[in-house]
């Protein structure tokens, strides 16, 4: 059993901190899962362009306001609290917040911990996988 408090790992090695958001880290790829499971802040205004090419990845909104724009189809979602999004396709998109928003998210694969979006918005694959 893992029982984890998400206020002690706010200032372990767990926390991420990125342009425009801050990810806490709950469960990750050594917790043998098969998903990890975040945290996310995502800060006022930020815009972020995004294309997991090696994960798929499931977003409940907490609080806070935004949306999320498919770069396929053009198509905008609000998203608010009560709202989750999954990425089942490795989707390029645009997630903006209007205000703070606190998001739970799942990986799978799962991320190792320290991972932050490259050049085209996506994490790098699990060098350990390949």
């Amino acid at each position: 059993m893992i029982v984890r408090s998400y206020q002690a790992l706010k200032g372990t090695e767990r926390r991420v901190d990125s342009d425009g958001w801050t990810s806490v880290r709950l469960l990750l790829k050594n917790d043998g899962m098969g998903f990890s499971f975040h945290i996310t802040t995502i800060y006022a205004g930020a815009e972020l362009k995004m294309h997991y090419q090696n994960h798929l990845e499931a977003v409940y909104c907490i609080s806070g306001k935004g949306s999320i724009e498919d770069l396929e189809t053009g198509v905008k979602h609000e998203i608010k609290p009560g709202v989750i999004y999954a990425l089942d396709k490795h989707d390029r998109h645009i997630l903006r917040a209007e205000t703070e928003m606190t998001m739970a998210c799942a990986f799978n694969p799962p991320v190792t911990g320290k991972e932050v979006h490259d050049e085209s918005g996506a994490y790098p694959a699990d060098e350990e996988a390949a």
